[in-house]
């Protein structure tokens, strides 16, 4: 790894003190914070936890009713409703 230069050191500093505003952006695109069109699972696996959940008995049974699978069919669906109601 290269040691910086006094030079390199002094401008990052400089650069450091400036203001968010008086940086310029036009020429970097918006990265959205969760890309509409990311697939889960493909690359990225969230960490499971296991919790206990009361449902009424019609719903589980709906649930179940899809054969196996259920759990998962559980969080796809509250993660459609967590990114519909996401704050833009």
């Amino acid at each position: 790894m290269k040691k910086l230069t006094a030079k390199k050191r002094a401008e990052l500093l400089r650069l450091a003190q400036r203001a968010d505003e008086e940086i310029d952006l036009t020429d970097i695109p918006e990265i959205p914070q969760f890309p509409s069109d990311a697939v889960i699972g493909k690359f990225y696996r969230p960490k499971k936890q296991s919790v206990t959940i009361r449902l009424d008995a019609d719903v589980l049974a709906w649930l179940k009713a899809s054969g196996e699978g259920y759990q998962t069919r559980v969080n796809t669906y509250l993660r459609q409703l967590m990114t519909k109601h996401r704050a833009p």
